[in-house]
């Protein structure tokens, strides 16, 4: 039996298609497909699944329904990952999810969906308890470093920030070391220099890799803290 996911998206068509690539994907059983956000709260109610897939904008307002389920799910749920999906690059949206506590989270670009492995792999992480955000949100997050007051961000070096990024992406230890071409020692004890600059303690170890991308978002002036 393949990982047990429900799926929301108000878009019929792009329900359909999703759920059709979903029904035909080895190790991804869609238990339910929905439309709303009360029918999502009612369908992981009902099936208890591992993960959840659902879009951000859905009814009535078609703004931030996705996270307030996600949340909720979260709380009611603990045992439920949750990955949102949004057409667009929302650093707002991501760092309104993942503020309140990253675990069993996740925010992904709708074009990830075309992306079958990337998609299955991230709704993995976070239905065991992980952590996930789009590496393009990474990226523009740390393409904006010009007109914005000092941050701990300014200590970080070039390799520290491009592990960074890649941290960010789900990637593990060995990841980060092909992609870079540097030794796995090499990228643990820059992963241990940035958590040290950015003044994540220990007592984060679970999700310091998503926390140390919110610590940017805060950096960058453009996001608050609550």
């Amino acid at each position: 039996m393949g990982l047990r996911v429900v799926f929301a998206e108000d878009n019929f068509l792009v329900r359909e298609g999703t759920s059709a690539l979903l029904a035909v994907t080895e190790d991804v059983e869609l238990v339910a497909s929905v439309g709303s956000p009360d029918e999502l709260l009612r369908a992981v109610a009902d099936h208890a699944p591992d993960a959840v897939l659902t879009d951000i904008r859905m009814p009535p307002t078609h703004t931030s329904e996705g996270i307030t389920a996600a949340k909720r799910i979260r709380d009611d749920h603990p045992g439920v990952g949750v990955l949102v999906l949004s057409q667009y690059v929302e650093a707002d949206y991501a760092f309104a999810l993942l503020s309140g506590g990253a675990a069993g989270l996740g925010y992904l670009l709708k074009e990830r969906i075309s992306q079958v492995e990337e998609l299955v792999h991230a709704l993995h992480e976070v239905a065991r308890g992980g952590s996930v955000l789009d590496p393009k949100v990474v990226e523009r997050l740390l393409q904006r470093t010009s007109g914005r007051p000092a941050s701990p961000l300014d200590d970080l070096g070039d390799r520290e920030r491009a592990v960074l990024a890649e941290m960010a992406c789900g990637a593990t230890n060995a990841a980060i070391a092909r992609r870079l071409f540097l030794s796995e020692r090499a990228v643990e004890k820059a992963i241990n220099t940035l958590f040290a600059k950015l003044g994540l303690g220990e007592e984060r170890e679970g999700h310091r890799r998503v926390l140390a991308v919110l610590a940017y978002l805060r950096a960058e002036g453009q996001l608050s803290a609550g």
